[in-house]
């Protein structure tokens, strides 16, 4: 699964990345860091990407267009990036299987739950 980086995740995140996400890449390497969020959904849909953000218009664009393309929506709060490499490797497995789902959306959710 290639993933296309949301401008709201670091650049930083191929490097460690690549070995589970080979072909990744981020907006920036591609022009579309001013882009608009439907412009970048475009464009992951049409080059084969699985867009991945932690801004909540592309988890409703999944829910009103569908897919492709697909999206992982990080529910992540303030990470740094290792953080969230972390949580992404963490999830790895689930990311495996949601490439090959029906699915449009796949949600990572690591905000506490307060009762």
């Amino acid at each position: 699964m290639k993933l296309l980086l949301d401008q709201n995740l670091s650049w930083r995140l191929l490097a460690i990345l690549q070995h589970r996400f080979p072909g990744s890449s981020h907006v920036s390497k591609h022009g579309l860091s001013q882009a608009s969020d439907r412009e970048i959904w475009e464009y992951a849909r049409i080059h084969g990407f699985t867009l991945c953000s932690k801004d909540s218009d592309f988890r409703q664009f999944s829910f009103f267009y569908g897919f492709p393309p697909k999206t992982i929506w990080l529910s992540v709060g303030n990470m740094n990036t290792h953080e969230i490499a972390k949580v992404l490797g963490t999830h790895y497995d689930e990311i495996a299987e949601f490439e090959d789902s029906e699915e449009a959306l796949l949600i990572i959710d690591t905000t506490p739950y307060i009762a």
